[in-house]
């Protein structure tokens, strides 16, 4: 039996052939018999054109014909691809055989309008197996166990290939930088139900990483992008170390795109040099930006960024925002004014040095406040899932609740270990997959009226579950805990308690809401809160999409979560997919009705709410 036989459904692809539209189109429906073989059903089905042009392209009686005889040959491709190399295909259109020369003359006197049944029944006969393997060629023995198929497993032809692909990747990796792998060579046994496969490989010489170099550095640093990386000439040539330390040099953020070559020309001495092409971004950027909800009103906001300061990758964020305009939970207009320092590669490989300044102004129904902050951090990843941080961080506190006013210095000390298994390389990409999670603890220290020591904890997470396969239809899930642990809630600073209520919690109720409330209605602040959230994303074409959502929560004076009254809130949203994010409308409703609560929500922005 020859090659193609074997391979040729691995990739198998159709051309779509429309008949003449001079005839009316023929409705029909289709029928197609189970086969005993879940994958190679659901195969057979996404190879039809029969039923995936049933709907979308009507066809008139020839080229009906014509369509089912191209899934004659696709679907026998399709069996053949699974080891089933005796199947038989039988297609019949109004009880004909699509063969049957008579077909076309009795399609064309079926009255127009009225459809017809085409039935597809398939005997795939036995399964052939792989027989023997062979592998021509020095390949050592931990290599071979990359073939990832063996004698007597069913003659899949992707299987076979990918038994190529491994070969030649498990080659690279010991060093083999030039191996190559032919395209294996299969041979049936048609009496034995059998297929003999052998693979031709060429080791050639082992390498190890020569000479790194760069293309297109302008403005960043040679000495600090080859420190960056992190692999070093006379190491074992291998392509997924040379992979991690591009990705090192991609997470820098100053370059828009990086490639690296093995220069085969050049290699000498069992040594292969490494050129970098990268291509820096430009050095400045400018984003304005704004969100709206009914709670929290109008944000405006303005951003300014250096992205190579110093000439190693620093970064310099300037951004201000005016916030509070028109919302139900505020009372007048403020502002939010940030400058942030970030100097990666700090006394290590895999940490990060933040210094932020900050100023903010809000009058919010809960406290009103003014203050100014400074915080110093040190981020360390740990591993491609895990981040921790450590900060300091003082702040000068002006808060005013219920017609008191206080001033605080606060200092604290935020300790902050993050998980991430989403994948996600782009922070703009909505995750469809895997789960985030938060721990935080932070110590603090409140001087004023008298000293107050107390420690938040929070815990916080979100799962994603692609439904669909394709990323189109998700369901994210989101939980969050939060204690406040060593001071009564009326002890604490107004803006250091716990509040939920509003898109971080739960949706449908106006913002910091939930939870004790004075005589005159205004939120007091809780010492621990509780909330969860079910959301299904579904899109919509390419560039559009909805969501609908529920969400739980509540809020305590009590220190232990899971205490006070559970507020739930409902919605339904639409999304509109952008190279920048999605742009999100919600619009949520509060489930459990709370004495002076709004009776809807609206919440527009860009991002996902989690």
């Amino acid at each position: 039996m020859a090659l193609t036989r074997l391979l040729v459904t691995a990739a198998a692809t159709a051309l779509l052939t429309v008949g003449s539209f001079a005839a009316d189109p023929q409705p029909y429906s289709i029928s197609m018999r189970d086969t005993g073989n879940g994958q190679v059903d659901g195969a057979l089905r996404d190879a039809s054109l029969l039923v995936s042009l049933r709907s979308a392209t009507p066809a008139p009686p020839f080229a009906l014909i014509d369509r089912a005889r191209g899934d004659h040959d696709r679907f026998q491709t399709v069996l053949d691809g699974y080891g089933y190399y005796k199947a038989r295909v039988a297609i019949t259109i109004a009880g004909r055989d699509i063969e049957d020369k008579s077909l076309p003359d009795i399609l064309e006197k079926i009255p127009q309008g009225q459809s017809v049944q085409v039935e597809v029944s398939v005997d795939k006969g036995p399964q052939y197996h792989l027989r023997k393997i062979t592998i021509e060629g020095a390949v050592p023995a931990d290599v071979r166990k990359a073939l990832g198929v063996k004698q007597g497993d069913p003659a899949i032809a992707v299987n076979v290939l990918a038994g190529q692909a491994g070969l030649l990747t498990a080659l690279q990796e010991h060093g083999y930088a030039f191996a190559t792998v032919d395209t294996p060579s299969a041979f049936a046994d048609d009496t034995a139900d059998a297929i003999d496969v052998v693979y031709k490989v060429d080791e050639g010489q082992k390498f190890v990483i020569g000479p790194i170099s760069f293309k297109g550095l302008k403005r960043v640093n040679e000495d600090f992008a080859r420190e960056t990386l992190s692999i070093h000439p006379g190491q074992l040539y291998q392509p997924s170390a040379i992979e991690q330390a591009r990705l090192k040099l991609v997470g820098l953020g100053v370059f828009s795109g990086v490639t690296v070559r093995a220069l085969r020309d050049q290699a000498k001495d069992g040594a292969v040099p490494l050129q970098f092409d990268v291509e820096e971004r430009p050095r400045h950027t400018v984003a304005l930006s704004g969100a709206y909800s009914t709670d929290l009103g109008v944000s405006l906001s303005a951003a300014w960024s250096h992205r190579n300061l110093l000439g190693n990758a620093e970064q310099l964020n300037l951004s201000a925002s005016a916030i509070g305009l028109g919302g139900t939970a505020t009372a007048g207009l403020g502002y939010n004014v940030t400058a942030q320092f970030i100097k990666p590669r700090f006394l290590g490989q895999d940490q990060e040095f933040e210094s932020d300044l900050g100023a903010i102004k809000q009058h919010l129904d809960a406290y009103s406040q003014t203050a100014e902050s400074f915080t110093v951090l040190l981020r360390c990843r740990f591993s491609t899932l895990w981040t921790g941080t450590g900060a300091a961080v003082v702040t000068h506190d002006r808060v005013s609740q219920e017609g008191v006013d206080r001033t605080y210095e606060l200092m604290s000390l935020p300790f902050t270990g993050v998980y991430d298994s989403t994948g996600l390389k782009d922070p703009l990409a909505d995750p469809t997959k895997g789960g985030r999670a938060t721990i935080a603890i932070t110590p603090a220290l409140a001087l004023g009226r008298r000293s107050l020591a107390f420690a938040i904890l929070q815990a916080s997470g979100s799962m994603y579950f692609d439904l669909s396969g394709d990323g189109r239809s998700v369901l994210g899930t989101r939980a969050l805990l939060a204690s406040i642990q060593g001071a009564g809630t009326f002890d604490l600073p107004p803006d250091q308690r716990l509040y939920a209520g509003g898109s971080d919690t739960v949706r449908g109720f106006r913002y910091q809401s939930i939870g004790p409330q004075f005589a005159d209605g205004r939120p007091t602040g809780a010492s621990s809160i509780d909330a969860v959230s079910l959301e299904f994303r579904q899109r919509l074409w390419s560039d559009y999409g909805f969501a609908a959502f529920v969400d739980a929560g509540q809020a305590s004076t009590n220190s232990i979560p899971f205490n006070g009254s559970v507020a739930v809130g409902a919605g339904v949203g639409a999304r509109y997919y952008t190279s920048i994010g999605a742009v999100r409308v919600d619009v949520a409703m509060p489930v459990t009705r709370e004495k002076n609560g709004d009776a809807f929500e609206i919440y527009v922005s860009i991002g996902q709410a989690f």
